[in-house]
């Protein structure tokens, strides 16, 4: 424990030998929940970029016809018999 405060450099408080447990994982706590919360919007915003791109790609899939429809032309038996008659 008094490892790691030092790694920190936290210091004792005002008429404080050492810093206690009580006063690290306090400010700990604080900033763990916080991290946690930027945490989670972060990856919700970059989600809804995602969930965005897949409709861009989705919506230019749909606009470019996967096959081609040409004219019906008429070179079949049903209009030679027609125009025959």
């Amino acid at each position: 424990f008094l490892e790691t405060t030092a790694y920190f450099c936290m210091k004792p408080k005002m008429g404080e030998k050492e810093v206690s447990p009580h006063s690290f994982f306090s400010i700990w706590h604080e900033f763990s929940s916080d991290f946690k919360d930027f945490w989670k919007k972060e990856n919700k915003l970059i989600l809804q970029e995602r969930v965005k791109e897949a409709e861009e790609v989705c919506r230019q899939k749909k606009g470019k016809s996967l096959y081609n429809i040409r004219p019906k032309h008429d070179s079949g038996i049903v209009s030679k018999i027609c125009s025959n008659s």
